[in-house]
Formats: structure tokens, sequence, C-alpha cells
């Protein structure tokens, strides 16, 4: 299996992600939209850095359970309450900077949004790898 990650000629630089991915890979693996709740179901009290981190933490779970690692992502979505680019680039920074910062490195979206699904919720991560 082969992911190829490529920043084409007459595009503008990026901040560490690639604007196109090519998997060549058997098996795909989606993962739910990883939200920063507890094992107990609670969303992370404390700001959206907190909640960031407790993101990370379940999406290594989740790709570890799957058999893959950050490596074999090929597609992040990134979605945070705000409309402050500010703010977009904190989380940017702190997902980019953290266990799982080599999944920011394929094809990367980060968008601000009105509301996630839980109360309080800030920051949520949508994922998908591909796998020998």
């Amino acid at each position: 299996m082969t992911i190829e990650r490529q920043n084409p000629p007459g595009l503008h630089a990026t901040p560490g992600y690639h604007h196109v991915t090519v998997a060549s890979a058997p098996r795909t693996v989606y993962l739910a939209g990883q939200c920063p709740l507890t094992p107990d179901g609670e969303v992370v009290a404390g700001d959206i850095l907190a909640q960031t981190d407790q993101v990370v933490t379940n999406t290594a779970a989740a790709l570890e359970y799957a058999g893959a690692a950050p490596s074999d992502v090929v597609r992040t979505v990134i979605y945070v309450v705000t409309d402050d680019r500010a703010v977009l680039s904190s989380v940017w920074n702190r997902l980019t900077s953290s266990p799982i910062a080599e999944a920011f490195t394929t094809a990367s979206t980060l968008l601000g949004v009105a509301q996630l699904g839980y109360p309080g919720q800030l920051v949520e991560l949508d994922v998908t790898a591909a796998l020998a």
C-alpha cells in the first residue's frame, strides 16, 4: 500500500498539510467524528485546547483499535465552534504538535462552525485512514 501526499504546482503553500493525497489500499478506515468526550461520556470541561487534547486522545485510541497509525491517515476534517481565525489557528497548532500530528500532513480541512452535537462541545475531528 502506498500513500502519496503532494502539493501540485500553481497551488498556494500550506501550513503543513498537502492539497492532494492518493492512496492505493485494500482497506479504508472511517472514524466517527471524534468528540472531546471522556470515557464516561462527558464533554471535557475547560477551554478549546483542553477539548482538542481529548479529541487527540480519542482519535489515537480509535486509530490504534482499527490497526492504523497517524501515518495511515489520508483525510481529516476539523470542526471548531468559532468565527475567529486566531482560535482556528490555535486548534490547528495544537493538533499539529500533538501525538497524532502526522495525521495532519495529509489532505486536511479546517472549518469554523456555528455549533456541534453536544452541549458545550467546541471541536470535533473526522478522520479517514487507508490500510494495506
